[in-house]
């Protein structure tokens, strides 16, 4: 049995738009060597942002757990809060702004399982 936690995770990732992801699960040998699925936890701090991507082989779901965020997924953009998820599709531009003064967490899920050569930036939001 993997039994993991994000408090114990080494893999934890600062990106230069100000996220915090630390990845629970995933295809690291410290994260469980998992390829079907991941987990991550992110953190959003105030003023902070997911910079506009896609993924040509993930779907994800966030699961959002603190916080409210404006989320934009090809275009559509919705105010999003704590105990909602979010399905986005392979291919789907998406992009998450924290403009409150508060904290925003997640968790998103990816299958198969989150890869640095499956992110690709974008223009577009």
């Amino acid at each position: 049995m993997k039994a993991l936690s994000k408090e114990n995770s080494p893999i934890v990732i600062h990106t230069p738009s100000g996220e915090v992801i630390t990845e629970i699960i995933g295809r690291a040998k410290e994260t469980g060597t998992s390829t079907l699925h991941s987990l991550a936890h992110v953190l959003i701090p105030p003023g902070k942002s997911v910079t506009p991507h896609f993924h040509k082989m993930s779907e994800e779901t966030y699961h959002f757990t603190k916080g409210k965020a404006l989320m934009r997924v090809d275009g559509e953009e919705k105010e999003i809060s704590a105990g909602t998820s979010v399905l986005i599709m392979p291919g789907q531009v998406h992009s998450l702004i924290n403009h409150t003064h508060l904290d925003v967490e997640f968790y998103a899920i990816s299958a198969p399982a989150w890869q640095p050569d499956d992110s690709y930036p974008s223009n577009h939001s």
